[in-house]
């Protein structure tokens, strides 16, 4: 009975020290993970873990106003947003200079940060559309539809309207929030400031609604 007793002693003995043994081999090699863990760069561990990678501040382009420029810049593309500028852009300033088609944009762009008018681009842009002639852009309320028939200016134009939307802003209009061509006189002109003329449009500022693009 005592060799017995003695038998389970030794066996209990010789189990704790494994056991101990395990604790500390496991104690060792949780950190050994935790040291490697923070050594990791946090972007591949991130990645890693399913989580999503931080996004970079987007880089302002130095914008030249010249068709070659927009040539070599990449396909455009985007959701909603980019849609109704590109499309804007088209119908409203396809035939101006480059220089012109930022300009109208940076206007479009102004209207979005003023409270005198909706908040998105496409809210800007389809202000008044379902009243014949009395829309903000007559594109969208003359009763015609609208139809891209030259996909080569649609491109540039989309490149433009991807370029303002990403952050470039040109600054070419003092705080513009209206235009015109030089064909037409509209009454309103009389009322606001005007800022700039590039290429066949005139701009104009409501000095009660100043934006913080001047």
């Amino acid at each position: 009975m005592k060799r017995n007793l003695m038998c389970v002693a030794v066996i209990a003995a010789t189990l704790c020290g494994s056991i101990a043994s395990a604790d500390m081999g496991l104690d060792a090699l949780f950190k050994q993970e935790q040291s490697t863990l923070q050594a990791a760069p946090k972007e591949r561990m991130l990645r890693f873990l399913g989580g999503k990678r931080q996004s970079r501040t987007k880089e302002v382009t130095q914008v030249e106003y010249t068709r070659a420029f927009l040539d070599s810049r990449p396909e455009a593309s985007g959701g909603s947003e980019f849609a109704c500028l590109a499309e804007a852009l088209y119908f409203e300033a396809r035939g101006e200079t480059v220089k012109g088609q930022f300009a109208v944009a940076e206007v479009i762009r102004n209207r979005v940060k003023s409270s005198q008018f909706p908040n998105t681009f496409c809210g800007v842009i389809n202000q008044g559309t379902g009243r014949k002639y009395q829309c903000q852009f007559t594109y969208t309320c003359d009763g015609q539809k609208e139809v891209i028939r030259e996909p080569r200016a649609f491109e540039r134009v989309a490149k433009v309207a991807r370029l303002i939307l990403d952050g470039v802003n040109p600054k070419l209009t003092q705080g513009a929030t209206y235009y015109h061509t030089t064909a037409v006189k509209p009454r309103w002109s009389r009322q606001f400031t005007k800022t700039a003329r590039i290429g066949v449009h005139l701009f104009y500022r409501d000095e009660r609604f100043r934006t913080a693009a001047k």
